[in-house]
Protein backbone atom coordinates (compact mmCIF):
# COMPACT_ATOMS: atom_id res chain seq x y z
CA UNK A 1 0.00 0.00 0.00
CA UNK A 2 -1.93 0.26 1.67
CA UNK A 3 -3.84 0.23 2.98
CA UNK A 4 -2.75 -1.25 3.94
CA UNK A 5 -0.30 -3.32 1.78
CA UNK A 6 -0.73 -3.81 -1.38
CA UNK A 7 0.58 -6.39 -4.17
CA UNK A 8 2.19 -4.47 -6.91
CA UNK A 9 -0.64 -4.77 -10.01
CA UNK A 10 1.67 -5.85 -13.39
CA UNK A 11 0.37 -3.31 -15.29
CA UNK A 12 1.87 -1.07 -18.40
CA UNK A 13 1.23 2.35 -17.69
CA UNK A 14 -1.18 4.43 -20.33
CA UNK A 15 -0.25 7.52 -22.08
CA UNK A 16 -3.25 9.11 -21.25
CA UNK A 17 -5.84 9.10 -18.41
CA UNK A 18 -9.03 8.12 -19.00
CA UNK A 19 -11.41 9.02 -16.54
CA UNK A 20 -15.71 8.54 -17.28
CA UNK A 21 -17.96 9.29 -14.33
CA UNK A 22 -22.02 9.28 -13.94
CA UNK A 23 -22.62 11.85 -11.48
CA UNK A 24 -24.92 10.07 -8.60
CA UNK A 25 -28.45 11.22 -7.63
CA UNK A 26 -28.42 13.54 -4.78
CA UNK A 27 -25.53 15.65 -5.67
CA UNK A 28 -25.60 19.12 -5.41
CA UNK A 29 -24.86 21.90 -7.83
CA UNK A 30 -20.74 22.46 -7.60
CA UNK A 31 -18.39 23.66 -10.43
CA UNK A 32 -16.95 20.62 -11.90
CA UNK A 33 -13.62 21.94 -11.98
CA UNK A 34 -14.10 21.54 -7.98
CA UNK A 35 -16.13 18.39 -8.66
CA UNK A 36 -13.51 16.60 -10.43
CA UNK A 37 -10.70 17.37 -7.73
CA UNK A 38 -12.69 15.42 -5.61
CA UNK A 39 -13.06 12.44 -7.93
CA UNK A 40 -9.65 12.19 -9.70
CA UNK A 41 -6.86 10.76 -7.55
CA UNK A 42 -3.14 12.25 -7.82
CA UNK A 43 -4.30 15.46 -9.50
CA UNK A 44 -4.24 19.69 -9.40
CA UNK A 45 -6.91 21.96 -10.18
CA UNK A 46 -4.76 23.80 -12.25
CA UNK A 47 -3.98 20.74 -14.14
CA UNK A 48 -8.22 20.73 -14.43
CA UNK A 49 -8.46 23.71 -15.17
CA UNK A 50 -5.80 23.40 -18.24
CA UNK A 51 -7.43 20.00 -19.29
CA UNK A 52 -10.90 22.11 -19.06
CA UNK A 53 -9.33 24.91 -21.41
CA UNK A 54 -8.17 22.83 -23.99
CA UNK A 55 -11.68 20.95 -24.60
CA UNK A 56 -9.99 17.51 -22.80
CA UNK A 57 -13.31 17.76 -20.33
CA UNK A 58 -16.49 17.18 -22.01
CA UNK A 59 -20.24 16.37 -19.82
CA UNK A 60 -22.88 14.55 -22.01
CA UNK A 61 -20.56 14.58 -25.03
CA UNK A 62 -20.21 18.64 -25.31
CA UNK A 63 -17.46 20.90 -24.43
CA UNK A 64 -17.62 22.99 -21.07
CA UNK A 65 -16.12 26.04 -18.88
CA UNK A 66 -14.82 25.60 -16.08
CA UNK A 67 -17.81 27.49 -13.72
CA UNK A 68 -20.00 24.24 -15.17
CA UNK A 69 -21.90 23.23 -12.44
CA UNK A 70 -22.67 19.81 -12.36
CA UNK A 71 -26.32 18.15 -11.68
CA UNK A 72 -27.24 14.27 -11.47
CA UNK A 73 -26.87 11.99 -14.39
CA UNK A 74 -24.07 14.02 -16.01
CA UNK A 75 -21.97 11.71 -17.62
CA UNK A 76 -18.24 13.53 -17.28
CA UNK A 77 -15.51 12.26 -19.59
CA UNK A 78 -11.79 13.57 -18.88
CA UNK A 79 -8.43 12.76 -21.28
CA UNK A 80 -5.63 14.48 -18.91
CA UNK A 81 -2.22 13.52 -20.52
CA UNK A 82 0.08 11.43 -17.86
CA UNK A 83 3.17 13.53 -17.56
CA UNK A 84 6.59 12.42 -18.43
CA UNK A 85 8.20 11.19 -14.79
CA UNK A 86 11.94 10.75 -14.12
CA UNK A 87 11.70 7.21 -13.63
CA UNK A 88 15.52 7.13 -12.54
CA UNK A 89 15.32 6.22 -8.66
CA UNK A 90 18.51 8.42 -7.57
CA UNK A 91 19.87 7.50 -3.98
CA UNK A 92 19.92 9.46 -0.94
CA UNK A 93 21.84 8.72 2.39
CA UNK A 94 18.44 8.37 4.62
CA UNK A 95 18.84 6.64 7.58
CA UNK A 96 16.55 3.29 7.87
CA UNK A 97 16.06 0.89 11.05
CA UNK A 98 16.89 -2.31 9.42
CA UNK A 99 15.91 -5.18 11.57
CA UNK A 100 17.58 -7.96 9.44
CA UNK A 101 19.35 -8.30 6.26
CA UNK A 102 21.19 -10.90 4.29
CA UNK A 103 22.09 -11.85 0.36
CA UNK A 104 18.38 -12.38 -0.34
CA UNK A 105 16.13 -10.19 1.70
CA UNK A 106 16.16 -7.24 3.99
CA UNK A 107 13.32 -6.31 6.64
CA UNK A 108 12.65 -2.49 7.65
CA UNK A 109 11.20 -0.45 10.32
CA UNK A 110 9.61 2.06 8.44
CA UNK A 111 9.02 5.36 10.37
CA UNK A 112 6.07 7.17 9.82
CA UNK A 113 5.70 10.18 7.49
CA UNK A 114 8.30 8.05 5.51
CA UNK A 115 6.86 7.76 1.64
CA UNK A 116 7.44 4.29 0.66
CA UNK A 117 8.15 4.34 -3.34
CA UNK A 118 8.53 7.40 -5.37
CA UNK A 119 5.22 9.01 -7.20
CA UNK A 120 3.09 11.67 -7.91
CA UNK A 121 4.52 14.53 -5.38
CA UNK A 122 7.25 12.20 -4.04
CA UNK A 123 9.77 11.32 -6.31
CA UNK A 124 12.96 12.48 -3.75
CA UNK A 125 12.72 11.23 0.63
CA UNK A 126 11.46 7.96 -0.03
CA UNK A 127 12.40 4.24 1.57
CA UNK A 128 13.06 3.61 -1.93
CA UNK A 129 15.66 6.36 -2.42
CA UNK A 130 17.22 5.55 0.88
CA UNK A 131 17.33 1.72 -0.01
CA UNK A 132 18.88 2.23 -3.39
CA UNK A 133 21.95 3.98 -1.29
CA UNK A 134 22.24 1.17 1.05
CA UNK A 135 22.11 -1.40 -1.63
CA UNK A 136 24.00 -1.43 -5.14
CA UNK A 137 21.40 -3.03 -7.19
CA UNK A 138 17.26 -3.97 -6.51
CA UNK A 139 15.35 -5.74 -8.52
CA UNK A 140 12.49 -4.62 -10.66
CA UNK A 141 9.69 -6.63 -11.63
CA UNK A 142 8.00 -5.57 -15.12
CA UNK A 143 5.59 -3.05 -14.67
CA UNK A 144 6.99 -2.14 -11.44
CA UNK A 145 9.15 0.86 -12.61
CA UNK A 146 10.41 3.23 -9.83
CA UNK A 147 9.52 0.52 -7.04
CA UNK A 148 12.93 -1.92 -7.26
CA UNK A 149 13.19 -4.47 -4.69
CA UNK A 150 9.02 -3.38 -3.27
CA UNK A 151 6.87 -6.72 -3.22
CA UNK A 152 4.36 -4.75 -0.71
CA UNK A 153 3.88 -1.15 0.86
CA UNK A 154 2.47 0.80 3.62
CA UNK A 155 0.82 3.79 4.08
CA UNK A 156 2.62 7.19 4.55
CA UNK A 157 1.77 7.71 7.75
CA UNK A 158 1.83 3.96 8.95
CA UNK A 159 5.01 2.76 10.60
CA UNK A 160 6.67 -0.62 11.00
CA UNK A 161 7.51 -3.78 9.31
CA UNK A 162 8.47 -4.34 5.26
CA UNK A 163 10.45 -6.76 3.54
CA UNK A 164 12.65 -5.77 1.06
CA UNK A 165 13.54 -8.02 -2.26
CA UNK A 166 17.57 -8.03 -3.18
CA UNK A 167 17.44 -10.00 -6.17
CA UNK A 168 15.22 -11.42 -8.77
CA UNK A 169 14.50 -14.78 -7.51
CA UNK A 170 13.76 -13.25 -4.06
CA UNK A 171 11.16 -10.62 -5.18
CA UNK A 172 9.36 -13.43 -7.40
CA UNK A 173 9.59 -15.99 -4.67
CA UNK A 174 7.85 -13.89 -2.19
CA UNK A 175 5.57 -12.17 -4.57
CA UNK A 176 4.47 -15.42 -5.21
CA UNK A 177 3.69 -15.89 -1.38
CA UNK A 178 1.66 -12.45 -1.32
CA UNK A 179 -0.15 -13.72 -4.06
CA UNK A 180 -1.36 -16.29 -1.91
CA UNK A 181 -1.73 -14.85 1.39
CA UNK A 182 0.69 -17.41 2.93
CA UNK A 183 2.48 -14.35 3.93
CA UNK A 184 1.61 -13.13 7.67
CA UNK A 185 1.04 -9.95 8.64
CA UNK A 186 -0.01 -8.61 12.28
CA UNK A 187 -1.29 -4.39 12.52
CA UNK A 188 -1.82 -3.18 15.92
CA UNK A 189 -4.48 -0.37 15.50
CA UNK A 190 -6.23 2.14 18.39
CA UNK A 191 -9.70 2.59 17.21
CA UNK A 192 -13.11 4.31 18.55
CA UNK A 193 -15.33 2.84 20.45
CA UNK A 194 -15.77 -0.36 22.34
CA UNK A 195 -15.14 -2.96 20.39
CA UNK A 196 -17.21 -6.06 22.39
CA UNK A 197 -15.95 -8.83 20.72
CA UNK A 198 -13.37 -9.76 17.46
CA UNK A 199 -14.57 -10.40 14.44
CA UNK A 200 -13.74 -10.00 10.93
CA UNK A 201 -14.36 -7.48 8.32
CA UNK A 202 -14.92 -8.47 4.22
CA UNK A 203 -16.38 -7.37 1.52
CA UNK A 204 -15.02 -5.88 -2.33
CA UNK A 205 -13.12 -2.61 -1.46
CA UNK A 206 -12.84 0.08 -4.20
CA UNK A 207 -12.12 3.83 -4.49
CA UNK A 208 -15.16 5.94 -3.19
CA UNK A 209 -17.73 7.60 -5.41
CA UNK A 210 -17.58 10.72 -3.47
CA UNK A 211 -13.94 11.45 -3.12
CA UNK A 212 -11.50 9.37 -5.07
CA UNK A 213 -8.54 9.68 -2.44
CA UNK A 214 -9.69 6.76 0.25
CA UNK A 215 -11.43 3.47 -0.44
CA UNK A 216 -15.18 2.48 0.40
CA UNK A 217 -16.56 -1.40 1.12
CA UNK A 218 -18.98 -2.67 -1.39
CA UNK A 219 -21.05 -5.62 -2.00
CA UNK A 220 -21.16 -5.78 -5.60
CA UNK A 221 -17.51 -7.29 -6.72
CA UNK A 222 -17.24 -4.80 -9.93
CA UNK A 223 -17.06 -2.05 -7.73
CA UNK A 224 -13.75 -3.47 -5.61
CA UNK A 225 -11.45 -6.67 -5.03
CA UNK A 226 -12.21 -8.74 -2.46
CA UNK A 227 -11.01 -7.89 1.17
CA UNK A 228 -10.60 -9.52 4.76
CA UNK A 229 -9.50 -8.17 7.48
CA UNK A 230 -9.51 -10.24 11.42
CA UNK A 231 -8.98 -7.95 14.39
CA UNK A 232 -9.13 -9.01 18.28
CA UNK A 233 -9.49 -6.94 21.45
CA UNK A 234 -5.97 -6.62 22.67
CA UNK A 235 -7.02 -3.88 25.42
CA UNK A 236 -10.31 -1.64 26.06
CA UNK A 237 -9.82 1.74 26.96
CA UNK A 238 -13.48 3.15 27.42
CA UNK A 239 -13.45 5.52 24.46
CA UNK A 240 -10.89 4.01 22.29
CA UNK A 241 -9.88 -0.31 21.85
CA UNK A 242 -6.52 -1.64 21.01
CA UNK A 243 -6.98 -4.08 18.21
CA UNK A 244 -4.55 -6.54 16.65
CA UNK A 245 -5.42 -7.25 12.78
CA UNK A 246 -4.49 -9.92 10.61
CA UNK A 247 -4.57 -9.48 6.80
CA UNK A 248 -5.95 -12.15 4.61
CA UNK A 249 -5.96 -10.17 1.30
CA UNK A 250 -3.83 -6.36 1.13
CA UNK A 251 -6.04 -4.01 -0.38
CA UNK A 252 -5.19 0.10 -0.76
CA UNK A 253 -6.09 1.88 2.93
CA UNK A 254 -7.53 -2.03 3.77
CA UNK A 255 -7.85 -1.86 7.52
CA UNK A 256 -8.35 1.91 7.59
CA UNK A 257 -11.25 1.54 5.48
CA UNK A 258 -12.45 -1.25 7.24
CA UNK A 259 -12.23 -0.18 10.50
CA UNK A 260 -14.23 3.19 9.46
CA UNK A 261 -16.66 0.66 7.41
CA UNK A 262 -18.09 -1.23 10.69
CA UNK A 263 -17.93 2.57 12.39
CA UNK A 264 -14.43 2.33 14.73
CA UNK A 265 -11.88 4.61 12.64
CA UNK A 266 -8.65 4.73 13.56
CA UNK A 267 -7.62 7.19 15.66
CA UNK A 268 -6.36 9.73 14.18
CA UNK A 269 -6.98 9.21 10.88
CA UNK A 270 -7.84 12.17 8.90
CA UNK A 271 -8.73 10.39 5.88
CA UNK A 272 -11.32 8.26 7.92
CA UNK A 273 -13.32 10.83 9.81
CA UNK A 274 -10.78 9.97 13.07
CA UNK A 275 -9.31 12.68 13.42
CA UNK A 276 -12.12 14.09 15.60
CA UNK A 277 -14.19 13.14 19.00
CA UNK A 278 -16.10 9.86 17.33
CA UNK A 279 -17.00 8.41 21.02
CA UNK A 280 -17.25 10.64 24.37
CA UNK A 281 -18.98 14.04 25.16
CA UNK A 282 -18.23 17.26 23.90
CA UNK A 283 -17.23 18.61 27.47
CA UNK A 284 -14.41 21.07 27.20
CA UNK A 285 -12.17 19.31 28.86
CA UNK A 286 -12.40 15.89 27.23
CA UNK A 287 -11.94 17.79 24.04
CA UNK A 288 -8.77 19.14 25.28
CA UNK A 289 -7.24 15.86 26.64
CA UNK A 290 -8.36 14.11 22.66
CA UNK A 291 -6.59 17.35 21.04
CA UNK A 292 -3.94 16.74 23.06
CA UNK A 293 -3.44 13.12 21.82
CA UNK A 294 -3.64 14.06 18.57
CA UNK A 295 -1.18 16.21 18.60
CA UNK A 296 1.32 13.79 19.93
CA UNK A 297 -0.14 10.95 17.53
CA UNK A 298 -0.89 13.35 14.33
CA UNK A 299 -1.94 10.59 12.34
CA UNK A 300 -3.57 7.56 11.99
CA UNK A 301 -2.38 5.13 15.10
CA UNK A 302 -2.12 1.94 13.08
CA UNK A 303 1.43 -0.22 13.38
CA UNK A 304 2.67 -2.81 11.12
CA UNK A 305 3.87 -5.20 14.12
CA UNK A 306 4.82 -8.47 12.54
CA UNK A 307 5.88 -10.38 9.65
CA UNK A 308 6.06 -14.23 8.83
CA UNK A 309 7.07 -15.41 5.84
CA UNK A 310 9.19 -18.53 4.08
CA UNK A 311 12.58 -17.77 2.89
CA UNK A 312 13.24 -17.68 -0.76
CA UNK A 313 16.55 -19.36 -0.13
CA UNK A 314 16.87 -21.91 3.08
CA UNK A 315 12.64 -21.98 2.86
CA UNK A 316 12.84 -21.55 6.86
CA UNK A 317 10.18 -19.86 8.26
CA UNK A 318 11.04 -16.44 9.39
CA UNK A 319 9.38 -13.98 11.82
CA UNK A 320 9.74 -10.82 12.92
CA UNK A 321 8.57 -8.32 15.50
CA UNK A 322 8.69 -4.65 16.49
CA UNK A 323 7.49 -2.47 19.24
CA UNK A 324 5.15 0.10 18.58
CA UNK A 325 6.71 3.51 17.91
CA UNK A 326 6.91 6.08 20.54
CA UNK A 327 3.73 8.32 19.89
CA UNK A 328 1.33 5.29 19.61
CA UNK A 329 3.39 4.32 23.60
CA UNK A 330 2.15 7.68 24.64
CA UNK A 331 -0.97 7.70 23.33
CA UNK A 332 -1.92 4.62 24.72
CA UNK A 333 -0.33 5.65 27.98
CA UNK A 334 -2.76 8.58 27.87
CA UNK A 335 -5.70 6.65 27.16
CA UNK A 336 -5.39 4.29 29.93
CA UNK A 337 -4.55 7.00 32.33
CA UNK A 338 -8.10 8.76 30.95
CA UNK A 339 -9.88 5.21 31.64
CA UNK A 340 -8.94 4.29 34.88
CA UNK A 341 -9.76 7.74 36.13
CA UNK A 342 -12.85 7.09 34.56
CA UNK A 343 -13.78 3.88 36.29
CA UNK A 344 -12.52 4.92 39.69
Amino acid sequence: MSEDIELIEQEEQELYEHVRIVVEKGVNPVRIDKFLMNRIENTSRNRIQNAIDSGSVRVNDKTIKASYKVKPADIITVVLPDPPRDTEVYPEDIPIDIVYEDDDVLLVNKEAGMVVHPGYNNYSGTLVNALSYHLNQLPVMPGNTGRPGLVHRIDKDTSGLLIIAKNEWAMTYLAKQFFEHSISRKYVALVWGDIEQDGTVNGYIGRDIKDRRIMSLYDDPEKGKWSVTHYKVLERLGMVTLIECQLETGRTHQIRAHMKSIGHPLFGDTSYGGNRIVKGTSFSKYKQFVDNCLSILPRQALHAKSLGFEHPVSKQRMDFEVPLPQDMEQVLERWRAYAQQMNS
